[in-house]
């Protein structure tokens, strides 16, 4: 290995090494707990190593998007490839969407809450971005009835499975109703 692939492979972990202590932090104290000097200090690296990955938290929110994105992606996909027809995907799809946001709500707030410089919706949009998307459109673009385009009926449950995450824990939303809710929304939005 040459001097210049182990200073990559370096590089390469301490970014990923960043970007989990960002995370981390974020899920146990909240995204203003996350600051370049405490990540700094728990990394035991220097502020300027931090900079030279990072132009500063907006760009390790961006990061932790991603790696969320990728990870929604991939639990979307999983609920779904097991569920037989099309109401049992949908709300596999549903109910995956609603527990990745529960169980990590730092990276839901990183991926839809906070800036983290990533264009949504555009041409420049990061792969992770439109795969995450693409998963919700695989199993939703299925349901959204004759002369619906699917990806605006997949902007439009998305939306509603964004409302139902961010309420409910807000704790806006009983939380006994929230599988009537979930059931309503699976059978009155979508063309089962």
């Amino acid at each position: 290995m040459s001097v210049q692939e182990r200073k990559e492979r370096e590089r390469a972990s301490r970014e990923r090494l960043i970007v989990a202590t960002a995370r981390e932090l974020a899920e146990q104290q909240g995204w203003d707990a996350v600051t370049t000097r405490r990540l700094a200090e728990r990394i035991e690296y220097s502020q300027p190593v931090l900079y030279s990955h990072f132009r500063g938290k907006r760009e390790i929110i961006g990061a932790v998007a991603l790696e969320g994105a990728a990870e929604m992606a991939a639990a979307l996909r999983a609920a779904t490839s097991d569920a037989d027809g099309r109401r049992a995907r949908v709300a596999a799809l549903a109910h995956a969407y609603l527990e990745f946001a529960q169980r990590n709500p730092a990276v839901y707030d990183a991926l839809f809450q906070l800036d983290g410089g990533l264009a949504f919706a555009q041409e420049d949009t990061p792969e992770p971005l439109k795969d995450a998307f693409a998963a919700l459109l695989e199993t939703l673009g299925e349901v959204a009835g004759e002369g619906v385009h699917p990806a605006l009926f997949t902007e439009l449950f998305w939306s509603a499975l964004h409302g139902l995450a961010t309420l409910t824990r807000a704790g806006r939303l009983l939380p006994e109703g929230a599988e009537e809710r979930l059931d309503l929304l699976v059978e009155r939005l979508a063309v089962l």
